[in-house]
């Protein structure tokens, strides 16, 4: 059984096997979580998301999927990049931010990784209400079959927080 927590943070500063970004659909970095964590992982990142993108992933990654590069100069081991849906108020794309979870478990319980960290995903400038992107990602990992045994969602503010904690439980 995965084990959820809820902590204020910033994601680049986690020390877990693989931190989720809230990556932009060409991977090259971008601003938010995304660019945060490009800055703090350094070239390395960079560099690995040029190859991804010079290979499979010529057109860029899809929204809903995740993939993984090395973390750099963070503190986990891997990043696993998802592109979360534009939020809109006339067409549900909650399977697509279901989707970010699932595949960003997927792929970590493929590397082996034992503990995640993910942001909020497309709650920040893709506006997601909060509300209803913590209820996603919540009964998201719950409903998960996956071999990771920690998620943390790791909230940049007490608003976020305060949202998820009541989320988790």
């Amino acid at each position: 059984m995965t084990r959820i927590e809820a902590v204020r943070g910033d994601i680049t500063e986690q020390h877990v096997d693989a931190v989720v970004n809230a990556a932009n659909s060409s991977l090259l970095g971008g601003g938010g979580v995304d660019g945060a964590i490009h800055r703090r992982g350094g070239p390395e990142i960079l560099s690995a998301c040029r190859d991804l993108r010079a290979g499979h992933y010529g057109r860029g990654l899809a929204t809903g999927q995740a993939v993984a590069t090395t973390a750099g100069r963070l503190p986990a081991r891997w990043v696993i990049h998802t592109v979360g849906p534009v939020w809109s108020a006339t067409e549900d794309r909650s399977a697509l931010l279901t989707s970010c979870y699932r595949e960003s478990l997927r792929v970590a319980a493929g590397l082996g990784a034992e503990t995640v960290a993910f942001p909020a995903i497309s709650t920040g400038i893709f506006g997601w209400p909060m509300h209803d992107g913590a209820r996603i990602a919540v009964e998201t990992v719950r409903a998960t079959d996956t071999t990771v045994r920690q998620v943390r969602f790791v909230l940049f503010d007490d608003r976020a927080l305060e949202i998820f904690a009541a989320a988790v439980g």
